[in-house]
């Protein structure tokens, strides 16, 4: 058991469920592979920061494996989560964009 998931261990690839979806997104800041950073609030609220530049918007828990986030004025995304396991231990989640296929590698920091 780790601080992450309650209950049998994650693997690699496994989608984060709704119910630790909060505690998964909330443990940590997440640095992507281009030095971007994200943070979540358990209250819903993100901020993305990229090249000295921030933007804030809120997320949600939509499922299993999901959750969606609006940026104001009118953008939203959805994505699905999956665990990055490294020795046995989540080290970030990987956020996949449902409707183009990117994905986004984050890594607790």
């Amino acid at each position: 058991m780790n601080r992450f998931h309650s209950g049998k261990d994650v693997v690699d690839g496994q989608l984060v469920s709704a119910a630790e979806m909060t505690a998964a997104l909330t443990a940590a800041e997440f640095v992507f592979d281009d030095g971007a950073t994200q943070t979540f609030t358990p209250a819903g609220r993100t901020t993305y920061v990229e090249n000295g530049g921030s933007s804030a918007g809120d997320w949600s828990v939509v499922g299993d494996g999901t959750f969606e986030s609006f940026w104001p004025p009118t953008y939203r995304a959805e994505y699905a989560v999956r665990w990055i396991v490294e020795d046995g231990t989540p080290v970030g989640v990987s956020f996949t964009d449902t409707r183009s296929g990117a994905r986004y590698d984050g890594r607790y920091r």
